[in-house]
């Protein structure tokens, strides 16, 4: 290979990363531009919008106790500060997520041929939508039932006895409300690393079907490791990753007859 050619793949592997860099500097700066965002305050309450996020997250909850009386509390001088930070960053990456698809699509596709791009870009779209769909399903169903079981513990005080009544803490609640988002919008990614599989011909539809018993097993198991310790919110992840799955094995057969 003489020097002319080493220089210009140098110089072609050096524009490469330059352009990488230049594309993840976007996202960064728009990240941090979106975390300092959410402090800014700017409702007639004083509230920023990381404020109204968590109000947001809490609402399910809301409803179940507001009418008892019931409130949330902090307990260490920076906890509110720090569940705010949390927030914020949820935020941040949530929004900065998608961008980064698009980012990395755009430094990708130019290298690809026309077929590679209508393979890939399916993949690209679905990401967010599906990991959105599974946060949808966790908000407006699992939780709901989940407070409903939690709740039901309370006890209320006869004499001679104390009541015990539910005071969450608000960093524990966000902890828990965050791990069931990312938890249920992780799991319903399961059609898009599936078909990646099969479409790399790394499994076959065959594969998937012959194995299903194992991944009925794994759903499960999975569920009751991300989920609260509740029969009925395991059961609520469990279902749709099986049902996910089976999706899956139909999207691949039709990939592959399309195929061949």
């Amino acid at each position: 290979m003489s020097k002319d050619k080493k220089d210009l793949e140098k110089m072609s592997l050096l524009g490469h990363l330059i352009e990488l860099r230049k594309r993840l500097l976007i996202v960064s700066v728009l990240f941090l531009l979106i975390f300092f965002l959410c402090f800014i305050k700017f409702t007639e309450n004083n509230q920023n919008f990381a404020d109204l996020v968590y109000v947001f997250l809490q609402q399910p909850l809301a409803n179940k106790i507001s009418e008892s009386g019931g409130r949330m509390i902090f307990t260490a001088l920076h906890e509110g500060f720090f569940t705010q930070v949390k927030v914020a960053f949820f935020v941040s990456i949530s929004i900065a997520f998608p961008i980064l698809l698009v980012q990395l699509w755009k430094f990708i596709a130019p290298g690809l041929y026309k077929n590679e791009k209508m393979m890939f870009l399916p993949f690209l779209i679905a990401t967010p939508v599906l990991f959105f769909l599974g946060a949808c399903m966790v908000y407006y169903i699992v939780i709901p039932l989940a407070w409903d079981f939690f709740i039901s513990f309370q006890i209320t005080g006869v004499e001679g006895s104390l009541p015990i009544e539910l005071e969450p803490r608000i960093s524990e609640y966000l902890s828990l409300v965050m791990k069931l988002i990312f938890a249920f919008g992780i799991c319903f990614e399961l059609p898009v690393l599936l078909l990646l599989l099969t479409k790399s011909g790394i499994m076959t539809p065959q594969d998937l079907a012959n194995k299903r018993k194992y991944a009925i097993l794994i759903s499960f198991i999975v569920a009751a490791i991300l989920t609260p310790p509740d029969v009925i919110s395991q059961i609520l992840l469990a279902l749709p990753m099986i049902i996910l799955y089976e999706f899956s094995i139909l999207l691949s057969k039709v990939s592959f007859k399309n195929k061949s």
